[in-house]
Order: structure tokens, then sequence, then C-alpha cells
């Protein structure tokens, strides 16, 4: 625990200090309270939010008030609503398995809690790691943890989760501060190094080891690229353990970020963690134009979002008729030129009548079509076609009434009035040098 000194902000009449046990760390405050001092002795506390969060004339930092999460997205990403936060019992007591993200949420575990430290979300603790120690992040903890583990197929008996060493001191803190703000230059430098020996490979991202011994570089490659001469050059350059971790292009964008073409944080680097396979027939079955520009997200790859309506789609697909390519009449053989699958509509064309289509609703679709197969034809497609009222919009109709004043016809007036003396002064100097 340790306290550091705020300072006096111009909206508070008094010194703020603040009482954390975890300090900075990218940008960002965990586990603080705010602590104002009062003269005669008093002492005022807040809840601390996020430093990117609205503070208001009193003093007080509100937070976004999302129960641990951010709505942002600044403090961490990957969060899960924590719905239990209000609820003062617990549902097993000798559930002691915690949720740690890193890196504000690029990578998340679960570790065993087996010293039954007092933990709250956001605070930043000690964790083993496969060698040395991690620094992270508390993401999740209670019952929820235990549906994180089930949607990964995480057993509590898995030999793999293990434990939470310590809470993070004031000299841990300061180590990650000081490796998260190297991580880009050294991302930066990894590229050099790699282009200079022509690999055909893109570091994608860094990470290092909350005790610097440690760190895993991301890359992304087409092809098997042997990398072992780099890593050498790697070891040699940064003087730590080098760990190559390839990822796909999905897995990239996620840990990168950015925000989609919907105006939205990427879906990737928010929520979705479960990367399902996207084809162009996913496309077709919406109708829609196979632009790869615009059905393409920042990995290059199609859309995740392509596959949210499929199952939409596909059940509205279950009603509309098979085989309804061309539809047989008396005015000539018609074809299927247009399908609105949610709207449940078919537009058909005769091949005499070009540009002249017919709207059908799909129940009369399959009237018609069972009309041909019993050897019948309709007459036209004109009695079965769907005619749209046009509605008239009067709220786009400019209301004259209000638009001429009295100062606009006095105005009128005036220029009226100063054309007309204008007139009768040329005619009087023209008459003049008639007469001379």
């Amino acid at each position: 625990m340790a306290l550091y000194s705020i300072g006096l902000p111009k909206y508070y009449k008094y010194p703020i200090f603040l009482l954390a046990s975890s300090s900075l760390i990218d940008g960002n405050l965990f586990s603080a309270t705010k602590i104002a001092f009062r003269p005669g002795g008093r002492f005022r506390r807040y809840k601390m939010g996020c430093t990117t969060c609205t503070t208001p004339k009193d003093g007080v930092v509100t937070g976004c008030q999302s129960k641990g999460g951010c709505t942002s997205g600044g403090c961490n990403r990957m969060n899960v609503m924590d719905w239990f936060t209000d609820i003062p019992i617990s549902f097993n007591e000798n559930f002691n398995i915690v949720e740690i993200s890193f890196k504000k949420g690029a990578r998340k575990g679960f570790y065993r809690n087996t010293s039954n430290l007092e933990l709250t979300r956001g605070q930043l603790v000690v964790v083993e790691a496969a060698q040395g120690y991690d620094t992270g992040e508390v993401s999740l903890k209670g019952e929820l943890v235990k549906a994180q583990m089930k949607k990964r197929k995480v057993t509590e008996r898995d030999d793999t989760i293990r434990n939470i060493m310590r809470i993070a001191t004031e000299q841990d803190i300061k180590t990650v501060v000081e490796i998260r703000a190297k991580e880009q230059e050294t991302m930066i430098r990894s590229r050099a190094i790699s282009r200079s020996m022509n690999l055909e490979m893109k570091i994608g991202d860094v990470e290092f080891q909350g005790d610097n011994k440690k760190v895993t570089i991301f890359y992304t490659a087409d092809d098997r690229v042997d990398f072992r001469e780099l890593v050498k050059v790697y070891a040699k350059e940064f003087k730590v353990k080098i760990e190559m971790r390839q990822i796909g292009a999905r897995q990239e964008a996620g840990r990168i970020g950015g925000i989609g073409t919907c105006g939205r944080e990427l879906c990737c680097s928010t929520w979705l963690n479960d990367f399902k396979s996207v084809t162009t027939q996913t496309v077709r079955y919406q109708n829609l134009a196979i632009n790869t520009d615009k059905l393409s997200g920042q990995c290059g790859r199609l859309k995740c979002c392509l596959n949210y309506e499929l199952d939409t789609y596909n059940d509205a697909l279950r009603n509309f008729p098979k085989h309804a390519e061309k539809i047989d009449t008396e005015d000539g053989m018609a074809w299927l030129k247009k399908t609105e699958i949610l709207k449940k509509q078919m537009w058909y064309e005769y091949d005499s009548d070009r540009g002249n289509f017919f709207k059908l609703d799909i129940d009369d679709v399959k009237d018609l079509i069972a009309m041909n197969k019993a050897g019948k034809k309709p007459k036209s497609l004109d009695d079965f076609a769907l005619v749209e009222e046009v509605k008239v919009d009067e709220s786009k109709h400019e209301d004259l009434v209000g638009q001429v004043t009295l100062a606009t016809l006095e105005e009128k007036e005036r220029k009226k009035r100063r054309n007309n003396s204008n007139k009768n002064r040329g005619g009087q100097s023209g008459g003049r040098n008639k007469r001379k």
C-alpha cells in the first residue's frame, strides 16, 4: 500500500492524494482510492475510475459505473460483465480459481488463489510462469470464472493452471510500466531485423513477461519460416529469452485492435474469441455482391460479422420455393431476376419486355409453379404483382406561411422606388441633351 500525491486540481481547494495497492500501468489506475485531505484531520474517500473518465466539479471521479469493466474499452479488452459484483454472498467458497488478463486483455489465463488472498477485480497480482513470473490484472472471479472455464474447456483439476504468488508490489508495478513502455520500440526494431534477413514474415505484436526476462514475438506468415538464426540475433539484440509465436491474421487484428467499417471497435478485439470460418457461400446465401473491398475486414479476410445473420437467412430460405427460376405464362416466359429474402419477395421479368419487373410474394410464386406443373398457364403476372402505395411525406413540403414578412415587403417597395427614380433621372438628362 502506498500513498501518492495527485496535486491540487483547479476544481478542488484541498490537496488530493491517491491510496493505492496498484499504481499506474498502461495509462490507467487499478485498485486505487482517492483521498481528499480536509483541515481538522478529516479525510474524504472517492471511488477512483480510469484516467480517461470525466470528473465532476465536486472532485468525485465517478468512472464508467460498469461494475469493474470499462464501457469505453480503454481499460481492458475481452471483458465479461460481472453480474454478481453487488451480491455479498458466495456461491462456492471452495472455488479459488481467478481469471487474470495480461496487457489489457490481449491474453488471459486461469490461476489458483492458493494463498487465499483478498483479491478485487482490477487488482494487479504476480503469477507463476513457465520460467520466472508474470504480472497481470484480476479480470474475473467467482461463478463467472466457471462459465469461462467451461467455454474454453478447462477443468478445475487441470495441471496447467498455475498459482498466484502475491499481490503486486510497487517494484513489480514499476517494472511492468517500464517494459510496456519499451514494447513499441522493440517491435519496430524486431521488424527491421527480420526485414534485413529477407524473411517472409510480419511482426504483429511484442509482449514482455512481467519479470523482464522473456519476450514473446507474435508474427504472421503465409508459409513456414525458418527463424533459428533470427532468434539468435534477437537474443543478442534484446538480451532476453525469445519466444516466437505464429498467429493468424484475425488473431493479429484482435491484438492490435481498430475501428471497423460499422464505426465500432473490432469484434475480435472486444468480445469475439471463437473465429469461425467465413466462406463465399455465406455471401451468396445473403444475396450480397462479391466485392472484396467491402466484404473484407482489417485482417484481409472475410468479415466475421457475415456469419451473424446467416442463420436468419437460412431459416427464411426454407420457405422459398425450389426450381422457381422461370414461370410460364400466356404472355411469355418470365425469368427470376432478384430475390429479397427477408421481405419474402421475388422479382420476375419477361424476355419480350425487358426492364419491366413484376414483384411477387413467395406464396403466389408457389401457386404459379404448381399451375405450371399441372399443365396450366396463368394469363399474366400482372394479376399477381404486388403494388406499392406511394406515400407522400408531408414533412418535406415547405411551409410558405411566415416566410413573407412586412420587412421583406418594405424592402421590395424601396427597391422599386429607387429603380423608378433612376429611370426618371435618366429620362430628364436625355431630354436636356436633345434641347441643347
